[in-house]
């Protein structure tokens, strides 16, 4: 092998090397699909390349390597965070369960993320997100990925109690949320939302609103998070997940925690909800319901109204 510079990438290590044509029909594959293999065991990439096991090891060797265990961990390298869910799955799949009991330990996860989220919980930085939200002109949310679903229900909460809030994730992408950040004032609260993995877009418009020194409020899982040091305010939901990238339940629950202190704050929360209650009161279900809505007029309504008449007058004769 020619000489490589310190620490090689596996591209530069492919590029140097001296390989058979069956090594070179891996490289390829590598080459093109680098995050799939990183999450290959031996069998499934000799496979997908159509060679043996012991060619698959000796590609590796090809490259320096030991074997095909240290050429995987060195393709891992920078994919951590996007393989977790895969290795964390492929770890559950190897262990035999049955249904009910995947139920139950995914059930016992989000409820001891919720207690380990509550245990951690900074009474000062939950009060100053509170006056922060309250004392806002203008409320910004940012939040990519599953991030925009969370987005979207702190929006529905919020804006019972805020007079301008805007949730900056549309079908357009993060162009509109960068034209929308670049319109900040001071008196401005840019909310941002990211949890494992994170989205590159949300970081950036974070950190264009720190930069720009709006307030900041993260709501994120760690002091690790990418948007964690910018922040000016901080609020850490547990977010640990068996079979996926990040458990949601912990991130609904600091939600509908924060928006329940922002009303608990609000001076017009009492009455935010009396007209939110009289404005869904006729599609709610039941009786009370149905008495909000006009009686239609034509036949069919005149021979329900002669019905309830003569069943009244039946109802009202004495038995012989």
């Amino acid at each position: 092998m020619a000489t490589l510079p310190g620490n090689p990438s596996i591209a530069q290590r492919i590029a140097h090397a001296a390989l058979s044509p069956s090594h070179r029909q891996i490289a390829d594959y590598v080459l093109d699909h680098p995050l799939r293999v990183a999450a290959m065991p031996i069998d499934e990439l000799a496979s997908v390349t159509g060679v043996s096991i012991a060619t698959a090891n000796r590609f590796a060797r090809a490259l320096g390597f030991e074997g095909y265990a240290q050429f995987r961990a060195a393709l891992v390298l920078g994919f951590e965070s996007a393989l977790a869910p895969v290795e964390k799955l492929r770890s559950r799949l190897d262990q035999s369960a049955g249904v009910a009991d995947v139920f139950a330990a995914v059930l016992a996860d989000m409820a001891g993320n919720i207690e380990r989220t509550r245990q951690g919980l900074d009474r000062q930085e939950c009060a100053r997100a509170v006056e922060a939200i309250l004392g806002a002109s203008r409320v910004f949310i940012v939040g990519f990925g599953s991030s925009s679903w969370l987005g979207g229900l702190l929006l529905r909460n919020l804006e019972l109690y805020c007079e301008n809030v805007q949730l900056l994730t549309s079908i357009e992408g993060s162009s509109y949320a960068a034209r929308a950040l670049h319109r900040l004032r001071p008196d401005d609260l840019v909310i941002a939302i990211a949890f494992p993995r994170y989205f590159s877009d949300t970081v950036l418009l974070a950190s264009r609103a720190h930069e720009a020194g709006i307030g900041l409020l993260a709501l994120t899982d760690s002091a690790n998070s990418p948007i964690a040091s910018m922040s000016s305010i901080a609020l850490y939901a547990n977010a640990d997940s068996q079979y996926y990238a990040n458990s949601e339940a912990s991130a609904l629950a600091m939600i509908e925690a924060l928006s329940s202190a922002v009303a608990h704050a609000s001076e017009r929360s009492v009455k935010a909800a009396e007209q939110l209650t009289e404005a869904v009161l006729p599609w709610l279900h039941g009786s009370h319901s149905g008495r909000l809505r006009p009686v239609a007029e034509g036949p069919a309504s005149k021979e329900r109204d002669e019905t309830a008449v003569s069943r009244k007058k039946l109802a009202s004769k004495e038995p012989e």
